[in-house]
């Protein structure tokens, strides 16, 4: 039976980075899309900005390639200890999120995907579509972020548990990068991930408790002080909490994809390859009119980082946070393999 008061095939919920790539997965695959987001221009988000080797090929394939400057590896450092690894499956880049933003706007709007100037608030579901934001769709994707409201709204947010909830803050500053290496300075109380993202420009995120002083964090380490004396390219900006849980991904005709579905946190900084995989997966099941094998294909695609990523929160946030770095340099081959399994 024919739904005739269906609008579109897809409401995407979210107009960032993994919302755009399910919108331009799903134009690709021939469905009509609109994409609901309040925000107009290029969004902006405090993360590290940095395409891992396995997000690169992800985005050619929809079509998009944004200017940025070329990632090799990952190095983790705490005073003058350090352990690098170079990337064995290709390059990553370090793009500026306004410009990777920009990129997918441009390569949606080619495709013709539709943009609503508003914000997923309130989600109804029958056996034959999806409403949200005035209109009716066969699907919705949840595409909100950390706090997504539908994730709420299909009653899956699960309480974020008895760890600590951490948070992050981002400021980029004008100075040319001094390496094409991710690093990762781990001191007492944070973790600094520095990303080349142009020629004149680096990014700094700090990761750690909620409240957190960045420009003192970032004057306590030695190897950075020198930051806080470089001219700011960016404002401050900040995100969190990041813990995010889910009992599961997909109720009836609404998937969640992205940072929405559930998140560890960012300290291995492979939330977009995940995004745009999940994405792809989702796309998938809802053309084969399969959505419950989204929740499979999602556990496959987030096992490795949830299993690798919580035992390295569990460690940075226990007695042996001093030890993650001398561990890392005496056992270069696991942390390689690590480096590379998360990258790839």
């Amino acid at each position: 039976m024919t739904d005739s008061s269906i609008d579109v095939d897809l409401i995407v919920a979210g107009g960032g980075p993994v919302g755009l790539a399910a919108a331009i997965e799903a134009r690709l695959a021939g469905l009509s899309v609109a994409v609901v987001e309040p925000r107009a221009g290029e969004i902006d988000k405090a993360c590290g900005e940095g395409l891992m080797p396995g997000a690169v090929p992800m985005l050619a394939r929809l079509g998009v390639d944004p200017v940025g400057v070329p990632l090799r590896g990952v190095s983790y450092r705490s005073g003058a200890r350090r352990a690098d690894h170079r990337f064995t499956g290709g390059e990553g880049r370090g793009v500026r999120r306004t410009t990777l933003h920009a990129a997918m706007t441009a390569r949606a709007a080619e495709l013709d995907v539709e943009h609503l100037a508003d914000k997923v608030t309130l989600v109804t579901q029958d056996a034959t579509g999806v409403n949200a934001a005035g209109l009716r769709a066969r699907w919705l994707f949840g595409c909100d972020g950390l706090h997504s409201r539908v994730r709420r709204e299909i009653g899956v947010e699960l309480p974020p548990g008895r760890r600590r909830r951490r948070y992050g803050v981002r400021q980029h500053f004008r100075v040319a990068p001094w390496t094409d290496l991710i690093e990762v300075h781990w001191s007492r109380r944070v973790e600094a991930y520095i990303t080349p993202v142009a020629e004149d420009t680096v990014g700094v995120a700090l990761l750690g408790r909620p409240g957190l002083d960045f420009a003192a964090e970032l004057a306590a380490i030695p190897a950075l002080a020198f930051l806080g004396e470089a001219p700011p390219a960016s404002t401050l900006r900040g995100a969190g909490a990041l813990r995010q849980r889910t009992s599961r991904r997909h109720v009836g005709r609404v998937l969640l994809v992205g940072d929405a579905s559930g998140y560890v946190d960012a300290i291995t900084g492979e939330g977009l390859r995940l995004g745009f995989a999940q994405a792809e997966a989702a796309v998938d099941a809802i053309v084969h009119g399969r959505p419950g094998g989204y929740e499979d294909a999602w556990n496959t695609i987030s096992r490795d980082f949830r299993v690798l990523t919580t035992g390295l929160v569990g460690l940075a946030s226990s007695p042996l946070r001093p030890a993650i770095v001398p561990i890392a340099g005496a056992l270069p081959g696991v942390f390689g393999g690590v480096v590379d399994r998360l990258a790839r």
